[in-house]
């Protein structure tokens, strides 16, 4: 049901600021809980780095704003495929939009609008993450992440149904519909926030596949099954064997069968997965996590930022079999405890997040993590090799860090002296073949009209 951009920018309603805030603990909101270098070399955590880049206190960037009038840009795809000559921007709605060397197109790439659950003013659903196959110029499939209204198997109490799906359409097309979609995965949402959404295929070829903890607070609550750790009720971050909730998943697009081919699953699952042979759910890469906002590969290197609840917020990153400490730790620091385990009671440890900072300090704070990627262009010298991201709250400002032997990394602010039409709060970037970083951004706190922007971050 494609609709002209027009039209559907003129009348569609903003969802995301809000729902973003609240769902990562900012005040008030609706009711809930407060390409890979060749010459790297290796930090003692194994996290590649570079020795290029320059002095981070100083630098001050601008934003080329490249479209507007996006409702929620709340994720941006550049593949590899059209050599960055295409981006597809996830208006979280239910659209995707194409931006290329004419400009945004006036139609939408895909309209699912109809697929997914109605959003509007505070609201974390929708659609969330898209991500191309590392073949789509010869193959045509392309994976999607958004909710849709409950599906059988999801309790009638619950909020909606988390779906993984793909689609196999012309690569050169700039329209696509939907009627191809095959759906991969379904996981009961107990509620509406904390849905997380990204998606991204390693360099090993697997999908990666960010979920959160089901939302509400504390981890527990409806939907939240009972974990190891007496201090709190609750903990699906904790759990591995009930469901899928508050973890990094890892399947394998491109087989089918789960891992010994006798299981009715349309999708496989790596025989190295950490959990495949022993207690919990062969799906499962990496737990622990509460609401991983965006996750993006350096490398054989796996960032994941995630959204803390009302103290810390933290990025990873994931190697197999981690646990990052949602609901135990916030952070690298005990969650409502004075004192909390460092490790499982298998002896398995809790991992420390390589950067961190709080929601009430001077220097780097904020009140929700918005993943990024390693810059690894030409264009900023002085950013090269440097993982850079942002806080919802961040208003004019994105931060930086390299890595460094001994956590957490140093945090530098970098100032966005010229806007150029782009919104303050960064919900999403991307990264395009070149290395070269986007930022999608909205201008409205109180996330109506059409707001959203799609920007190049450019050196001064």
């Amino acid at each position: 049901m494609n609709g002209s951009r027009r039209a559907f920018l003129a009348t569609a309603g903003g969802v995301f600021l809000g729902g973003l805030a609240g769902c990562m603990g900012f005040p008030g909101g609706g009711g809930t809980d407060e390409t890979t270098p060749t010459d790297a070399a290796t930090t003692t955590d194994d996290v590649a780095t570079s020795d290029t880049g320059g002095d981070l206190s100083d630098l001050e960037l601008r934003y080329e704003t490249l479209a507007s009038g996006f409702t929620s840009p709340v994720d941006v795809a550049i593949p590899e495929a059209f050599d960055g000559d295409r981006r597809f921007v996830v208006d979280q709605p239910g659209r995707v939009w194409l931006h290329d060397e004419t400009g945004l197109r006036t139609d939408p790439y895909l309209d699912l609008g109809d697929r997914v659950v109605d959003v509007g003013g505070y609201d974390e659903r929708g659609l969330l993450g898209v991500a191309f196959h590392p073949a789509f110029a010869d193959n045509g499939r392309l994976f999607l992440r958004y909710s849709a209204p409950s599906r059988s198997g999801t309790p009638s109490n619950f909020s909606h149904t988390f779906v993984l799906s793909e689609l196999t359409v012309d690569p050169e097309a700039t329209t696509v519909s939907g009627d191809s979609e095959r759906t991969l995965l379904e996981i009961p949402q107990p509620q509406s926030n904390h849905n997380a959404g990204a998606l991204a295929f390693g360099p090993d070829g697997y999908l990666y596949v960010a979920v959160g903890d089901g939302g509400g607070a504390n981890d527990e609550g409806r939907g939240h099954v009972d974990d190891w750790y007496d201090a709190l009720d609750g903990g699906n971050g904790q759990d591995v064997q009930s469901n899928l909730l508050g973890s990094v998943l890892r399947i394998d697009v491109d087989s089918e069968g789960g891992v010994t081919g006798d299981e009715d699953k349309p999708y496989g699952i790596p025989d190295d997965n950490p959990l495949v042979g022993r207690a919990g759910l062969d799906e499962q890469y990496a737990w622990g996590l509460r609401n991983p906002w965006r996750l993006s590969f350096d490398g054989d290197d796996l960032y994941v930022a995630d959204v803390g609840q009302a103290q810390w917020e933290e990025v990873n990153v994931v190697e197999a079999g981690g646990n990052y400490g949602w609901n135990v730790r916030e952070g690298a620091h005990c969650f409502r405890a004075s004192t909390c385990p460092t490790e499982t009671p298998d002896g398995e440890p809790l991992v420390d997040p390589v950067l961190e900072y709080p929601h009430a300090a001077r220097g780097p704070s904020g009140v929700a993590i918005i993943g990024g990627y390693v810059y690894r262009g030409d264009e900023i010298p002085a950013l090269s090799g440097a993982y850079v991201f942002a806080d919802w709250q961040s208003q004019e400002r994105l931060f930086a860090a390299r890595p460094q032997a001994s956590k957490p990394w140093d945090i530098a602010e970098i100032p966005i002296t010229d806007l150029d039409g782009g919104g303050k709060n960064v919900l999403a970037f991307g990264r395009d073949p070149a290395g070269e970083l986007y930022v999608c951004t909205s201008g409205n706190r109180g996330v109506t009209g059409t707001a959203g922007t799609l920007n190049r971050l450019r050196p001064l």
